[in-house]
């Protein structure tokens, strides 16, 4: 089986609805760390991105452990899931891929804060221009669940 590393229209469309994902990252012993973030997809580079945002760090946002973990291996996985208590209504597409720390000065920085202040009305007023971003290039897709089909079939 070969890896896709495209989304189908169904799996955007599930990924477009929903609001939060999870990041998880290694560092460099393989210690896997696991944090909920707000994202964006840009269906066209076909890249996620999300932000070193405003909301307050205990250390510098270069510190984070994501960003060391990137640092020392990149990659990365994106889990968007949905549950419900009706199973009915249960997806998830998980995104595995290489993971990068952008600055101001990569060509898709500003494309992503375009399509962050898009989705989350939260970023419009963070300065964001200065901070990097962490963009996610899918090596993998994979997705399961009613949910992702109930968007092909508009139920």
């Amino acid at each position: 089986m070969s890896k896709r590393t495209t989304l189908s229209e169904a799996e955007i469309a599930f990924v477009q609805k929903q609001r939060a994902a999870r990041l998880a990252t290694a560092d460099e012993n393989g210690s896997p760390h696991l944090i909920p973030v707000c994202y964006a997809f840009d269906s066209t580079r076909i890249r996620f991105y999300t932000p070193l945002d405003e909301k307050p760090k205990r250390v510098a946002r270069t510190s984070l452990r994501r960003v060391r973990n990137f640092d020392a291996r990149h990659e990365a996985a994106l889990l968007i899931d949905q549950y419900d208590d009706d199973w009915s209504r249960l997806g998830y597409v998980l995104v595995q891929g290489r993971a990068e720390l952008i600055g101001p000065d990569h060509e898709a920085h500003a494309q992503a804060l375009i399509l962050l202040r898009a989705r989350y009305t939260q970023y419009r007023t963070m300065a964001l221009e200065q901070q990097p971003v962490i963009m996610i290039t899918p090596e993998s897709v994979a997705s399961w669940g009613p949910a992702i089909m109930s968007d092909i079939t508009g139920d």
